[in-house]
């Protein structure tokens, strides 16, 4: 077997993979090689910001997981779309630039006792690499996002290039049903109503392959090898202790050793990162027993601990309005779509999949925002369906800190068969409260006068479910992943059993391993979960550069 030594071995070139790359090369005396399953990133659709509908379970660019049939959702089964491609899924998702709240990296802080979690530390972090466009001008008028944004980074964020006015309306709504108006989700308070800011440059999807790596590709100390899937991670004994000296990867249609002298990161995401973990012996000793795999370090939080966001998709059909339902319907309407796409960067071909945004509360219970909306101009009986043949928008709502827990495991010692991925969504009595009372916010927005012009008529879940038990029953009808699992190998303190990582994400009891990625996350972030991510990156490629 062909044999490359390295210093540092990226396994995933997705959000954190990417800027890990880039940021460990940028030491011409680093040698670092990023691992990635996927191929380039030169699919025309994942640059197209509406061609998210293009990628997700497209084999070019989705692993195409499904989830195990779940109670919660009525013995459903999901797809769960993750990026396979340069890029990972920041070339296949929503584009939304969003941090969440300040007391989710407080409360990190707290959970690890490392104070370089909390929201004051981690907010330096998110503007390290931020190009943001309220900083674009300069001068006093933006003096006031100064503290809270960055400028000159690489990951470009901008306003969106459209708006609705059907949107517009309902989010004075959403003003007279108690939730304020703001101009920036991203303070550390995120409540209010406003149009999402994304992740985008003149119209254009602006990835992490972009930001982070094609720019630095040809340095001379970084090897990046793509449609190359990491198989098992090399484990060598150092002084009895195990030790992460490689990977194992199938490149070519042949099976190569890549060796690390330092250290291997994994970013291979909250479920390719367990998964390998698990099948190189890392993991819960029960499981890996199933499957006659050596146990390498008995982890049994590995795999344990998934979160996500469980959306509910309300939709009213609409009079008087325009949708992209009704101009998208015929040949004349998409061609004037594509005409204003190729000439100005504008209008719905330049759309992310969620305009307006909204945070707030399920009920008084609640000291802050726990619920976000996603709010489009469309509707369609299923994501990958035709649009619905009337007018309509969709108010999808999420429960931003779900109690409920799930898990990630592989099936067999074959690296190439998809784990199972168990949400759990809706396992406990708190979550469905809360998807119940969710439905009647929704319900209480559209009922306010601003949007009574448009005769708002409720095709889900239907206003004849009006109990608890009914509004669960159909939020498991209707409800689907908003693709935001997180926490899956977590972060914590020695004493926490469930721990895989140390504060520095440090693999325990494996020397030379680290995980960097959404699955370390201990709890989900108040929002969604991309740039959470790549902040998480930042943080780390500084504690490896310098050895902690």
């Amino acid at each position: 077997m062909a044999e490359q030594e390295f210093d540092y071995i990226v396994v995933g070139a997705g959000t954190a993979g990417c800027l890990m790359a880039n940021r460990l090369s940028a030491d011409p005396t680093n040698r670092v090689l990023l691992i990635e399953a996927g191929g380039r990133d030169n699919y025309h659709w994942i640059h197209i910001p509406v061609g998210y509908l293009y990628c997700i379970d497209n084999p070019r660019t989705d692993w195409r997981f499904r989830t195990e049939p779940d109670a919660g959702l009525n013995g459903r089964s999901l797809i769960y779309p993750r990026g396979r491609t340069l890029g990972g899924c920041s070339s296949i998702n929503g584009m939304i630039y969003m941090r969440g709240q300040a007391r989710d990296y407080d409360g990190w802080a707290e959970l690890t006792g490392e104070p370089e979690w909390s929201w004051e530390s981690c907010l330096e972090d998110f503007k390290r690499h931020e190009h943001h466009y309220r900083l674009d001008s300069g001068g006093d008028a933006d003096a006031e996002h100064a503290d809270y944004h960055g400028h000159g980074g690489e990951w470009r964020v901008e306003k969106q290039r459209l708006s609705w006015q059907v949107l517009d309306d309902f989010a004075t709504a959403a003003v007279e049903a108690g939730i304020p108006r703001t101009r920036d989700f991203n303070r550390g308070d995120n409540e209010g109503v406003a149009y999402f800011d994304v992740n985008q440059r003149r119209g254009w999807r602006w990835n992490t392959a972009k930001a982070f790596l094609h720019g630095v590709e040809k340095r001379s100390n970084l090897s990046v090898w793509h449609s190359s899937q990491v198989l098992e991670l090399e484990i060598a004994r150092d002084a009895g202790q195990p030790r992460a000296s490689g990977v194992r990867v199938q490149r070519g249609g042949k099976e190569q050793l890549a060796r690390a002298a330092r250290e291997v990161i994994l970013c291979a995401g909250a479920i390719g990162s367990p998964q390998l973990l698990q099948l190189s012996g890392i993991g819960p000793a029960s499981l890996l027993a199933e499957h006659d795999i050596p146990v390498v370090a008995d982890l049994p939080g590995v795999g344990e601990n998934l979160q996500d966001h469980l959306q509910i998709r309300s939709v009213y059909r609409v009079s008087g309005a325009r949708t992209l339902n009704t101009m998208a319907t015929s040949l004349m309407g998409k061609a004037k779509i594509g005409l204003e796409y190729m000439l100005k960067r504008s209008g719905p071909m330049s759309m992310a999949p969620s305009q307006l945004g909204a945070f707030t509360r399920s009920s008084d219970e609640y000291a802050h925002p726990n619920l976000e909306y996603h709010v489009q101009p469309l509707s369609l009986p299923a994501f990958g369906q035709p649009l619905d043949d009337f007018p309509a928008i969709t108010a999808s709502v999420c429960n931003l800190n779900p109690t409920s827990r799930g898990t990630v495991r592989i099936r067999s010692a074959d690296p190439r068969q998809a784990p199972a991925i168990a949400p759990n969504y809706l396992s406990t009595p708190e979550d469905r409260k809360v998807a119940a009372d969710s439905l009647r916010v929704t319900r209480r927005i559209a009922a306010q006068p601003a949007f009574a012009r448009y005769s708002p008529e409720e095709v889900k879940p239907g206003v004849e479910y009006q109990s608890d038990d009914d509004l669960v029953r159909l939020a498991g009808d209707i409800g689907t992943t908003i693709f935001h699992p997180v926490g899956t190998a977590k972060m914590g303190r020695d004493d926490d059993p469930m721990a895989v990582v140390d504060a520095h994400l440090r693999v325990r009891g494996v020397a030379g391993l680290r995980v960097v990625d959404a699955s370390v996350m201990p709890t989900i972030t108040s929002g969604n979960t991309n740039s959470p991510t790549l902040m998480i990156a930042e943080k780390a490629a500084r504690w490896v550069l310098r050895g902690e």
